[in-house]
C-alpha cells in the first residue's frame, strides 16, 4: 500500500498523511478481523467465500471499522480541545494479532492509539480516554434502529449490520475500559473510580448479555 498520502483537514481537524494511512490500515484490519470472528474463524471462512467476500467485508467495515474510526477520532477531538498535538498511530503487531486471533475464533482488538503531547491534568487525561468508549456506547444506540429496520423489512443484511453494530460497539466500549496497560480504562480509573465504574460496569453487563448470552451478531448469512 502506498505511504505517500498527503495530510488534510477534515471537519476542522488536521490529519497527517501518516495518520491517514494508519487509520486506513487499522480500519481494514479490524473489518477483516471482526468478520472472521463472527463466523467462528477458519471454520466459517466458507460462509464468507460463499457470500462473495465483498459484502461480508463491507459489513465489517461499516460496523467494526466505523466503531474503531469514531472511537479514535473522539480521542483526538477531545485532546485537540485541550490544546494537544494528537495523532493516531497503528500498532502493526497488534493488528496482526487481531486478525490471527479472529482466525482462531476469538478476538483481541487493540489496533493502536492516539498519541498526544502537552501538559494535562488527570481530569483532562481521563476525559480524553473516556471519549472513545462513550462514542462506542452512543454508536450502539444508533445501530438499534438499523437492527429493527432490518427485522421489519425482512432484510437479512440490514439486520446483520444492526446486530453487529450493536455487538461490536458495546464490546469495544467494555474492552477499552478494562483498567489494564495502555487501555483507556486505566487512565479513566486514575482520574475517577466513580466515573470508571459508571462506564465500565454497564458496558460489561451489556456485552455479556448481548454478545455471549444472546449471541447478537453471530447469526445471518455470514
Amino acid at each position: 500500500m502506498s505511504t505517500n498520502l498527503t495530510g488534510r483537514r477534515i471537519g476542522g481537524l488536521y490529519f497527517s498523511g501518516t495518520e491517514l494511512r494508519d487509520l486506513l490500515v487499522a480500519w481494514l484490519a479490524l473489518g477483516v478481523a471482526f468478520t472472521l470472528f463472527f463466523v467462528g474463524g477458519t471454520a466459517g471462512i466458507d460462509r464468507i467465500v460463499d457470500a462473495g467476500v465483498v459484502l461480508p467485508l463491507l459489513v465489517g467495515l461499516l460496523t467494526a471499522g466505523v466503531g474503531f474510526l469514531l472511537h479514535e477520532i473522539a480521542h483526538k477531538v477531545v485532546a485537540v480541545r485541550y490544546d494537544q498535538v494528537a495523532e493516531f498511530r497503528a500498532d502493526n503487531g497488534m493488528l496482526f494479532l487481531a486478525v490471527a486471533s479472529a482466525l482462531l475464533g476469538f478476538i483481541f482488538a487493540a489496533p493502536g492509539a492516539v498519541h498526544h503531547r502537552g501538559r494535562l491534568t488527570p481530569g483532562e487525561h481521563g476525559r480524553i480516554a473516556l471519549a472513545g468508549p462513550v462514542v462506542n456506547l452512543l454508536l450502539m444506540v444508533v445501530f438499534v434502529p438499523v437492527w429493527y429496520a432490518g427485522i421489519l423489512l425482512g432484510g437479512d443484511v440490514l439486520t446483520l449490520v444492526g446486530e453487529r453494530g450493536i455487538a461490536i460497539n458495546v464490546f469495544l466500549a467494555a474492552f477499552n475500559l478494562v483498567p489494564y496497560g495502555p487501555l483507556d480504562g486505566k487512565t479513566v480509573m486514575n482520574w475517577s473510580r466513580v466515573v470508571w465504574v459508571v462506564a465500565f460496569v454497564p458496558s460489561v453487563l451489556l456485552t455479556v448479555l448481548l454478545v455471549f448470552v444472546l449471541g447478537l451478531g453471530f447469526g445471518g448469512p455470514f
